[in-house]
């Protein structure tokens, strides 16, 4: 029974995982159906943690919208996510960052990494 399920799991990986980390600011190519549509939708914000692995693997990225905090867990190998843009690298020392949901305007930002 194990040997069927890891091949299933096998051919759902994808062939290339984008390379991030907790605190990057990244944005999510998401496809969302409508119907008979299918259209792209972009989620930027900063990555508060990698969890899991296989392809059981995930990650949370966390953005603020109209002064309201969002969060969204998309699956690392999923097909619906199409891409991951890194748009800055963050500067953290810990590999969740859940106290960034108690902060408010520029305490809830992660220092760029210089490299």
């Amino acid at each position: 029974m194990n040997e069927i399920i890891k091949e299933i799991e096998d051919a759902q990986l994808k062939a290339e995982v984008p390379a991030f980390n907790v605190g990057d600011t990244v944005k999510v190519y998401n496809r969302i159906v409508e119907g008979k549509n299918t259209r792209t939708q972009i989620f930027e914000g900063t990555v508060l943690k990698v969890q899991g692995g296989s392809n059981r693997q995930t990650f949370t990225v966390r953005k603020i919208s109209n002064g309201c905090g969002v969060e969204k867990t998309f699956p690392m190998h999923s097909p619906n996510v199409e891409k991951v843009e890194v748009v800055r690298q963050g500067k953290v020392r810990r590999a969740k960052l859940t106290y960034l949901r108690d902060r408010i305007g520029k305490a809830a930002k992660v220092k760029e990494k210089i490299r």
